[in-house]
């Protein structure tokens, strides 16, 4: 497992569908994985700090989750099938570890509540991860090899294979590397 952060939310011009990019902690691989507009919400209003009124979905599973004594430890992206991605979210409770199957975006938005680590499993990262030029903002295409055999950057082939293409041609990346503080 590669220990991830989120990056960012965007949302297509083109579409205005959200997307919310996690970025490998150790490393400049950034995985897009599409999300709803009520869960990119959720993610933002947290990352934000903004108060809201009343519990948000999240909270509430949040609220629960505490009240039955158990504790989130971390949340996993862990799974890329038919362009679908799925999660899992790690639960401790009565010193039993517990996993929980959930949509990424739903576990995202309940690891920034609960503060936990965020990870993608390696073969999702291998299948879906991107490596991007760090002055244009573009998927590097790189089919030269490491010491190791592996593929340095991704292929043009690759990148036209993949669900996400033609949505990170619509995203504005002029502020990609802004990060909040």
């Amino acid at each position: 497992m590669i220990e991830m952060a989120i990056d960012s939310i965007r949302v297509s011009l083109m579409n205005y569908q959200r997307v919310v990019i996690l970025k490998e902690k150790s490393a400049d691989r950034y995985l897009p994985i599409w999300i709803g507009p009520a869960e990119a919400d959720a993610i933002a209003v947290k990352l934000q700090g903004a108060n809201v009124p009343r519990p948000l979905t999240h909270d509430l599973l949040r609220s629960i989750i505490d009240s039955l004594q158990a504790t989130i430890d971390y949340i996993v992206v862990n799974d890329l099938r038919s362009d679908t991605f799925y999660a899992k979210i790690l639960l401790t409770a009565n010193g039993k570890q517990i996993e929980i199957d959930s949509r990424p975006s739903d576990a995202l938005a309940l690891a920034v509540r609960a503060d936990v680590p965020i990870y993608a499993d390696e073969a999702v990262l291998d299948k879906a991860g991107i490596l991007l030029d760090s002055e244009t903002g573009k998927p590097i295409v790189d089919e030269k090899l490491d010491a190791g055999g592996q593929k340095k950057g991704v292929s043009e082939e690759d990148i036209k294979k993949t669900a996400f293409y033609d949505f990170i041609n619509t995203l504005d990346l002029d502020d990609f590397d802004k990060r909040k503080s």
